[in-house]
Parts: C-alpha cells; structure tokens; sequence
C-alpha cells in the first residue's frame, strides 16, 4: 500500500473544520407501507378466495365484509367460493410484514483537520450539516478574499 500523500495547508489546524457523515451498516428495521416496499399487491390488487362454507371462511369473509376497511368487488365461482378482488392501491393483508432496513446517519463537525481534530459535534439534522458547511465556506472564502 502507498503511503498516504498530503498537502499541507497554509493554515493553521485551528482555521478547519472537518466535515463528516457516518452511517453504519443497516442493521436497524422498521415498519413499512405497502407503497414505500412496492408490494406487488398494492401496486396492482390482488384477490381472496374463501370458503364460507367453513368456520375459517365464514370468518374471513365477515372480517372482510365488515372489518377489513379495504374496497372489494365480490363474486362467487362454480364451485360456491367466494372471490373478493381488491383493487390496487390500498393496504395489503400483509402490510404488518413489510419492513425496510434504516440505515442511522449521524452528522458530525470537528475543529480542525488532519493534524489535530478535536473533539466532534453531532449536529441534529443534514440541513444544519450543510447550513454549516456552507457558512464556513463562506467565511473562508470572505477570508481569503480580504487577504
């Protein structure tokens, strides 16, 4: 490995200010939507088919005549099943099953460079971040301007 190539600045470590975003691996889940995951039954509907003619289907169907809150067009085939066909967009049966991998940032400034960092401050949000780094550039440049 090459040994690691610097500049040095004309400052001193105290006129910097190093800018950093850290994100750890995505361990951390969270509950999605159905829109958020692209579920392919929010995307383009799906149907169910019970059977009312047993306990579980005569649940099922009464949970979702009554309960369910989703819109359905219903049919029954040939062979007496009931057919409830959900249009698409709406939440899913499986909605409390989606989840996305969050991947925490933390936003950080730290006095000085390379040479000599100091202890970091974690700023709360990225528009603060880039608030900041934009005034220190800022000052910079009015610095340099000025001679």
């Amino acid at each position: 490995m090459r040994p690691l190539f610097r500049v040095t600045p004309a400052a001193p470590p105290t006129a910097y200010r190093t800018y950093q975003i850290l994100a750890p691996a995505a361990t951390h889940w969270r509950a999605a939507t159905c829109a958020e995951v692209d579920c392919a039954a929010w995307l383009r509907g799906w149907s169910t088919t019970v059977d009312e003619t047993t306990e579980l289907g005569g649940r099922q169907a009464h949970y979702i005549r009554t309960g369910s809150g989703r819109g359905f067009a219903e049919r029954r085939t040939e062979a007496g099943l009931t057919v409830f066909a959900f249009e698409a967009g709406q939440r899913c049966f499986r909605a409390h099953e989606h989840r996305v991998q969050v991947r925490p940032e933390s936003y950080l400034i730290r006095p000085g460079d390379w040479r000599d960092l100091g202890d970091p401050r974690r700023v709360g949000s990225a528009r603060s971040w880039v608030d900041d780094f934009g005034e220190h550039q800022q000052r910079l440049a009015d610095h340099r301007q000025r001679g």
